[in-house]
């Protein structure tokens, strides 16, 4: 009876011992949710990726990478096994991303949404769901990297033909040029500063008002010049009419005419030669007018002559 009842303590041990083998390996083994298994499907360098791996789904850990393994049925496509939570809602326009943890170099999958499609992503039959991937900033660097490394390589090839000895010597003189050009417009600016200072604008405006005084005071000279210029052209025609005319008697009934003639023609000889003698005294007086006349005894500013010494 003892013997029995030491067997059976025995096999209960052993049942409870097998239990909590089974939960400590459930509870260490992280499955503590549901979750369901994917393939990503790249033809991208998965170096740094290894199983375990953290998955994200947009920055969030939700899940883990379970194997990575050549497509058998393409061996261009590398086939990642992935173990993510029920909780994701993954849909067919998920895409996945290999990103890299700072400096280390440890990879790890990322799960993003384009939202082009929004059905829930199921498996269907036996095969996985599978997942493309996009390449990443790193991938796209790499391969735009040797593309653009040449055309830099052509840039700075172009360059070194622009500017070889020739041209630099070239560069250099017209980069004098433009030094003097500068320099001179410098000097022409400072010039034409000075030229149009106050006192000189001042002056000029002193000097076109002055013209303009002239030229007001001038049109009275030459108001009398035409109207000395008609009485003698008055009459030249009457001493023509008086030779041609034969009812006046011809040339004997010319001398009355030629005295009232000679009359006319002695004022306008005398008005002829008070302007002629004006003009000649005085040229200034046709650009600046006349000037005004000498106050007389009596007139303010008037001062009397100096006597000669011979007299008393």
């Amino acid at each position: 009876m003892e013997n029995r009842s030491h067997a059976l303590i025995a096999g209960l041990f052993t049942l409870l011992l097998g239990f909590a083998s089974a939960a400590s390996v459930w509870w260490f083994g992280g499955k503590r949710e549901a979750t369901s298994d994917y393939l990503v499907v790249t033809r991208q360098n998965v170096g740094g990726l290894s199983p375990q791996g953290q998955v994200r789904y947009r920055g969030i850990k939700v899940g883990k990478v379970q194997g990575i393994a050549l497509d058998p049925e393409d061996t261009r496509n590398i086939l990642i096994q992935i173990n993510v939570s029920d909780s994701v809602p993954l849909t067919r326009g998920t895409i996945a991303k290999i990103g890299y943890q700072g400096v280390t170099g440890i990879a790890h999958i990322q799960l993003e949404e384009t939202g082009r499609d929004e059905t829930p992503l199921k498996s269907a039959g036996a095969d996985l769901p599978r997942i493309a991937v996009l390449p990443s900033l790193i991938e796209e660097l790499s391969e735009v990297g040797g593309e653009a490394l040449h055309r830099a390589r052509d840039v700075l090839v172009g360059v070194d033909q622009v500017l070889d000895a020739a041209n630099r010597e070239r560069f250099a003189k017209t980069l004098a040029n433009l030094e003097a050009a500068t320099r001179m417009s410098g000097e022409t600016l400072e010039r034409l500063r000075l030229l149009l200072s106050a006192e000189n604008l001042r002056a000029l405006e002193s000097t076109l008002a002055g013209a303009e005084r002239a030229a007001g005071q001038s049109a009275p000279f030459f108001a009398e010049a035409r109207a000395l210029v008609a009485r003698l052209q008055a009459a030249s025609d009457k001493f023509e009419a008086a030779l041609g005319d034969p009812a006046t008697g011809g040339a004997g009934s010319l001398a009355p005419r030629l005295g009232e003639l000679g009359v006319e023609l002695g004022a306008a000889s005398r008005q002829l030669n008070r302007v002629l003698q004006q003009v000649e005294d005085a040229p200034q007086s046709l650009v600046f007018g006349a000037s005004p006349a000498a106050p007389g005894p009596g007139e303010a500013g008037f001062s009397a002559p100096a006597s000669s010494g011979g007299q008393p």
